[in-house]
């Protein structure tokens, strides 16, 4: 079912969708009825479902490394220019030739492929994670909101009904004031012990990186794909996707990729921002792959009537206490808020309240601030782009996000225990940690 609200409604309750500060868009003007002309960069799987989910539009370019997705694309849109490098994209492109962007690209060539559209003041969908690490993310941010753009994290999740009926509960205060907040994943992707990998048939994320090359495939540029990343022969670990999922020098493993379905929930509900402390947990760090299993732990201060939170986050194997003691359901993946008066379980589909030992079941409030059905992820960012209205992921929202999430690994892989000066994005503690915060560029590729 597709939901239609006004404009005006869409205004006036947008404050409540976000919980975070609104930009205003000062793109091309147009009417709504009107199409955007969109540049899509990266046109297979997640960019083919990006593509789809904006192809009501007028797609004006298309651009792929890999020529068998640019061409399954260019069949369906034969009028769009087509380009295997982004940046050649940009460079052909006038300011009067488009006024948006989807990038779908793996997501260390994220912060590459979005901030050339946002400094030509270009609105811009990226899918998550946003960036591939907290000094990106930073950027991004920073220059989104100079741009002044509609801008949207792909983070399709966030438009459900039952993410928005889980915030409602949580800002009326079913559950009283939340304490602590546990999210949990079962997925597994990533470094494992030698056990584990050959129970999974996963005996290759238990090795370094392969020093062998493989032929290229016909169809793949591989030193585009490779873009900031630094060198290596091809191999059939990294590529296609998601494999190189799981390399720290293209991606950063469950943390931030799920984390961005998961750990949205508590940060929409809770207002969250800038963590003070960050401990990582699990087994030893690889210099190549990212864990399978790790747990990291977030502290976040009191601000105006919410007081001081413990966030945790597990993936894998680890699970929360309340679990493995069978306290809660045994669900795959969730999120569990503990308030001072219950407790609410979620995952993406459904939510549960639940009592503390001792006291009875929360009751379920009259809602008063109600949040509209969303008219869903990518109408909304195209009502944005076309109207100036806000959009409930724009980077604003999701940047912060991505750097918490990205924290989580820069404290595990750092070892200990960081401290984090969101402010001078530093970590007074632990200057030696600083190093995960970003990296060096491989030759020819530059953000500044």
């Amino acid at each position: 079912m597709v939901h239609r609200q006004s404009r005006r409604r869409f205004l006036a309750t947008s404050a409540a969708l976000t919980g975070a500060a609104l930009w205003p868009s000062v793109g091309r003007s147009q009417s709504p009825n009107e199409k955007l002309r969109i540049a899509v960069i990266a046109c297979g799987g997640r960019g083919g479902a990006n593509l789809q989910g904006v192809g009501g539009e007028s797609i004006v370019a298309l651009c792929d490394v890999n020529a068998n997705a640019l061409g399954a694309a260019g069949e369906k849109h034969p009028s769009a220019r087509k380009f295997t490098d982004f940046r050649k994209l940009y460079d052909a492109l006038g300011d009067n030739d488009f006024d948006a962007v989807v990038v779908s690209t793996p997501e260390h060539t994220h912060a590459f492929a979005t901030l050339p559209a946002l400094k030509r003041k270009k609105h811009v969908y990226c899918e998550k994670p946003l960036t591939h690490n907290v000094k990106e993310a930073r950027l991004i941010t920073e220059t989104a909101k100079t741009a002044g753009v509609a801008t949207q994290m792909g983070t399709q999740i966030h438009a459900t009904d039952n993410y928005r009926r889980v915030v409602e509960l949580i800002r009326a205060g079913t559950i009283g004031s939340v304490k602590e907040c546990h999210v949990w994943v079962g997925r597994a992707w990533g470094r494992q012990s030698e056990e584990d990998a050959r129970k999974n048939h996963d005996i290759v994320w238990v090795m370094d990186r392969p020093t062998e090359t493989s032929p290229i495939p016909a169809e793949l540029d591989w030193d585009l794909w490779l873009g900031p990343a630094p060198s290596r022969p091809f191999n059939s670990v990294y590529f296609p996707g998601p494999k190189w999922y799981r390399w720290w020098d293209f991606a950063n493993g469950t943390m931030s990729d799920l984390g961005s379905h998961w750990i949205d929930l508590p940060f929409w509900a809770l207002d969250l921002d800038a963590p003070k402390t960050i401990e990582a947990s699990g087994p030893p760090p690889h210099s190549e792959l990212a864990p399978a299993s790790m747990k990291a732990v977030y502290e976040y201060a009191a601000r105006g009537s919410r007081g001081p939170l413990t966030l945790t986050w597990y993936q894998g194997a680890m699970k929360p206490e309340r679990w493995e003691k069978k306290e809660i359901p045994q669900w795959d993946s969730g999120v569990l808020f503990v308030g001072d008066k219950g407790m609410l379980l979620s995952d993406y589909g459904k939510n549960l309240l639940l009592p503390l030992a001792g006291k009875d079941l929360p009751a379920l409030p009259e809602i008063k601030d109600r949040i509209p059905p969303s008219i869903g992820h990518y109408a909304e960012w195209i009502h944005a782009c076309k109207t100036g209205a806000p959009t409930t992921c724009h980077f604003g929202y999701s940047g912060p996000l991505t750097e918490a999430n990205h924290l989580g690994n820069v404290a595990y892989r750092a070892g200990k225990k960081i401290e984090w000066d969101a402010k001078g994005m530093r970590i007074p503690n632990a200057p030696e940690a600083e190093q995960y915060l970003g990296r060096e560029y491989r030759k020819g590729w530059s953000l500044t």
